[in-house]
């Protein structure tokens, strides 16, 4: 959900503690590089993770989260369960979950491509990672699982020829 301006709304105190606590992990896993959606939280994200390495956030569009078509709403709740119920279905000027899976998965292919031999942190959103997931062939992903998903989350994707494994927070 895009909010009102995405682009520049910063976490909280609580999510800028979470992204510091969350960077000695990271470094731990030796980056070769650190992407991000261009909205500020998710930058915000991983920023002290790339601080800690000494390199660059880059910024990528196509990481950024669904294109619901939804003005700001409280009522999200019930448009994004419909549109979990029928991922095929786009509102005028916003992209399907389904286009939202292949978006997020081929984004996330060409980042494994690119960089076949090193580890690549991405920042990005939530209903991103769960149509990535679900992309990737994660079955048990749906609207509750996504509304559940934890903030921040860490996912672990293992590109290999025989596909792509997935590990994280309810999927072990």
């Amino acid at each position: 959900m895009n909010g009102p301006d995405g682009y520049h709304r910063p976490l909280t105190s609580e999510g800028v503690a979470q992204a510091e606590a969350l960077a000695d992990e990271l470094t731990r896993l030796g980056p070769v590089l650190i992407v991000s959606s261009p909205y500020l939280r998710a930058v915000q994200t991983v920023e002290p993770t790339a601080v800690a390495l000494g390199v660059p956030v880059h910024r990528d569009h196509a990481l950024r989260e669904w294109d619901s078509g939804l003005a700001f709403t409280p009522e999200y709740a019930r448009h994004y369960a419909e549109s979990w119920a029928d991922p095929h279905h786009a509102r005028p000027g916003g992209e399907s979950l389904h286009e939202l899976s292949v978006r997020a998965t081929d984004v996330l292919t060409s980042l494994a491509r690119q960089h076949p031999d090193g580890t690549v942190v991405v920042g990005s959103h939530g209903t991103f990672i769960s149509r990535a997931l679900v992309g990737f062939g994660r079955t048990t992903v749906d609207w509750p699982f996504s509304r559940a998903m934890p903030m921040p989350a860490i996912y672990r994707l293992r590109f290999t020829d025989d596909g792509v494994r997935v590990g994280g927070p309810g999927l072990l």
